[in-house]
């Protein structure tokens, strides 16, 4: 019986109609390092995306349609063969040249992520968005999170596929699998890199992905780290009931029933934030 050929390293390449692109971004690879295995997973593409990567020399896994860019990442994920796995876009954005700075530090820590920095060709709005993601989750986790949203990743594959059942399906994976190994207590490391513009047009829209951005980041903060969220809101219900008190008391001489349902409703959140916190310990019994 053949065996699978093992591989120190698998570059994996999230892909949905990239034919223009994604020849060129394996050619470099294979250029730089040929021993490495590179694996697509053609997310249903409509175009020659599939045809076009297995041209230029990689392993493709199909998806028979779209179901999103996280999806992608977790098949990768399952299907990879390297001990060390290295996630990037197929778009043309990140380098290949800076993936030898990644594996730098394979050794050394638990998850290597390429931030972008100042240089890079990105546009202002997108810029803004991931300043509030990165200040929100370094809020949450007491880490200084450089780049949340980069898909231009180092892991270890044994380590990430313990994270594979969190993942979400959709662009948001980056977000989770970085929260996810800092609550964990794993060692995270930025490098900067400079990225390109990317090849062709991009799939995430300003208005409709950026909410569910936010909102996907709230609720993964709420899941790893629930009483960092629900500790503030009830605390600002808890100063808003004393400080309307106080103005009742000095204007009417009483206690009302609205001083009464903020100091309520301040015992509730709190009380929900630390059965969150208990809840959110015990899903840690699934990694090592």
């Amino acid at each position: 019986m053949e065996q699978k050929k093992q591989y120190e390293v698998t570059i994996l390449l999230p892909a949905y109609n990239e034919a223009g692109i994604i020849g060129t971004t394996i050619e470099k690879i294979r250029a730089l390092h040929p021993d490495f295995e590179i694996l697509v997973v053609d997310d249903g593409s409509t175009d020659t995306t599939m045809q076009e990567a297995m041209a230029a020399g990689a392993n493709v896994w199909p998806h028979p349609y779209n179901i999103g860019n996280g999806a992608a990442i977790k098949s990768g994920l399952r299907c990879a063969q390297g001990k060390w796995v290295v996630m990037m876009d197929a778009d043309g954005q990140h380098q290949p040249e800076d993936i030898a700075r990644l594996l730098e530090y394979k050794d050394t820590y638990d998850m290597v992520v390429g931030a972008r920095s100042s240089k890079s060709d990105t546009k202002v709005h997108r810029d803004l968005a991931n300043w509030v993601y990165n200040q929100f989750a370094s809020y949450v986790t007491k880490f200084k999170v450089e780049d949340l949203t980069s898909g231009f990743r180092l892991v270890r594959l044994a380590t990430a596929r313990q994270y594979i059942y969190l993942l979400p399906n959709t662009f948001s994976y980056p977000s989770t699998l970085t929260l996810g190994y800092l609550r964990s207590g794993r060692s995270v490391k930025y490098i900067p890199i400079e990225t390109k513009a990317r090849t062709g047009k991009s799939k995430i829209k300003l208005l409709r992905d950026g909410t569910r951005f936010f909102l996907i980041i709230t609720k993964i903060a709420t899941l790893f780290s629930p009483f960092r969220v629900f500790l503030p809101i009830s605390l600002a219900f808890f100063v808003a009931g004393v400080c309307y008190y106080a103005f009742t008391f000095l204007t009417q001489g009483r206690f009302t029933n609205m001083s009464a349902l903020l100091f309520n409703s301040s015992i509730i959140i709190f009380m929900i934030g630390l059965v969150a916190e208990q809840i959110s310990q015990m899903r840690y019994d699934r990694v090592e």
